[in-house]
């Protein structure tokens, strides 16, 4: 049985799956399953912050066909190729890493999909790829796990991001201050960030990712 649960996105007997943008192709391993006559990957929810937050209620997706995507931290790959099946050949990934050895395989991921730009940068210094992105983007995706995490996520913002565009945000407390109470810094990060942004959702993505919390915010 197969339903769609957002624009791209589909669950098949349960499980959380993308139609595969390049079929035949795998990008961790994950299993390729068909259904009528379709190609569809199964996405791992243990390994995928994005997809452990859909799979436990997640209610904005502003990640659809056709929509442009600023992804910082994109590691090797394993998210941003789901989110490259989701936005499809008429949207774009920019998917900014800054560590050479996951950059290595993300652009072995970028050069089967079209819709996938690897840019070699650090995400605190959006003025050094600006060149690299074409547009002003419809939401920002980030996973950095920085001590320093808000100010980078709102200098992409300032620079990047549309009016009334969307970011979505894995915050994992044990980067920013391992001192800290959990709940207080994630605290903290939304205080700060909602100067500039409206936040319209928060999720524990406790068992999958432990002492992380995703927030789904749209621009003021």
């Amino acid at each position: 049985m197969i339903e769609e649960k957002f624009p791209g996105v589909y669950k098949i007997d349960g499980r959380l799956a993308t139609k595969n943008l390049v079929p035949g192709a795998k990008v961790y391993d994950e299993k390729l399953v068909s259904f009528g006559g379709q190609e569809y990957r199964l996405w791992d929810i243990y390994r995928s912050k994005l997809g452990a937050a859909i799979h436990k209620g997640l209610r904005f997706m502003p990640i659809k066909p056709g929509v442009s995507v600023l992804y910082l931290g994109a590691s090797t790959g394993t998210t941003a190729s789901h989110v490259s099946d989701i936005v499809g050949k008429e949207g774009t990934v920019y998917c900014v890493e800054f560590a050479q050895r996951p950059m290595r395989q993300l652009i072995g991921v970028c050069e089967q999909r079209e819709n996938m730009l690897p840019i070699m940068g650090d995400a605190r210094q959006p003025g050094e790829y600006a060149m690299q992105i074409a547009q002003q983007v419809d939401v920002i995706y980030q996973d950095v796990a920085q001590p320093d995490q808000d100010e980078i996520l709102l200098k992409n913002v300032r620079r990047f991001l549309r009016k009334e565009g969307w970011v979505m945000v894995a915050i994992k407390s044990q980067s920013i201050d391992i001192s800290k109470d959990p709940k207080r810094i994630f605290d903290e990060f939304v205080g700060k960030i909602s100067q500039e942004l409206e936040v319209e959702e928060k999720i524990d993505l406790a068992p999958y990712d432990l002492e992380h919390l995703f927030v789904c915010a749209k621009r003021k």
